[in-house]
């Protein structure tokens, strides 16, 4: 099976600086993995790297596909749509409908049917039980119904791998739950996820692969590791 997103010796940056060095990486098809640590440790900036955010410009690195040494700008757009992206604070145009949102980003992402657009809001709107939720704005949803949402714009292109910045960061423990059961619901049906968080409580109630950053190194913790990071309980 080839790995979705592989990174060989690849030192990852923030802005100018290296902030991990030689990072080796292997997210396969179906994989929940979590990339954990302290605030300020590096985690971001790996997946700021897969997203072509941040180049890289030391080692190696794929991701579905595409070479992040090599891509060119216009080719970008394309590795994104490959994945889809959840972040902490949501990223939901405030001022459009929840309906709106999801057609704003198709359009952008090249859809043009309307049928076809109203098909696939509906569709991710059920896989995520926001279906009733289409014609309200984000203020007039809570917290982890923003969450939902976001992680239903996630899916709309179909994504290889749900990628989620920190998604519960912002929720009460018993709406991050559900979250969290949403997006293994997602990657029971065939999804990778890559998720990023500094909560030990989450990854040791819903196992994974574990990748920990500290001292400028990012390493996979095996079963029989034991790691000691000062993440929040």
């Amino acid at each position: 099976m080839e790995p979705l997103i592989q990174f060989r010796g690849a030192d990852i940056r923030n802005g100018e600086s290296v902030v991990l060095y030689g990072l080796d990486m292997d997210i396969f098809p179906g994989d929940f993995v979590y990339i954990v640590g302290k605030v300020g440790t590096g985690k971001t900036s790996i997946i700021r790297t897969m997203t072509a955010e941040n180049r890289l410009l030391n080692g190696e690195g794929t991701v579905c596909g595409f070479n992040l040494r090599g891509i060119r700008t216009k080719d970008i757009p394309f590795l994104r749509r490959r994945l889809g992206v959840v972040f902490q604070d949501f990223q939901l145009l405030m001022d459009r409908t929840v309906e709106a949102n999801l057609e704003f980003v198709l359009r952008a992402t090249g859809w043009k049917d309307k049928g076809k657009i109203d098909d696939r809001i509906n569709e991710v709107l059920a896989d995520v039980g926001m279906e009733t939720k289409a014609h309200k704005k984000p203020h007039q949803l809570s917290g982890g119904e923003q969450q939902r949402i976001a992680i239903a714009r996630a899916l709309l292109n179909h994504p290889d791998v749900i990628i989620a910045d920190e998604p519960t960061g912002n929720l009460d423990g018993e709406t991050a739950d559900g979250i969290l059961q949403l997006l293994r619901t997602l990657n029971a049906e065939g999804t990778a996820v890559v998720m990023v968080t500094h909560n030990r409580a989450i990854f040791e109630k819903y196992p994974g692969r574990v990748f920990a950053c500290s001292d400028e190194h990012c390493a996979e913790q095996l079963e029989d590791d034991t790691f000691d990071l000062e993440l929040t309980i």
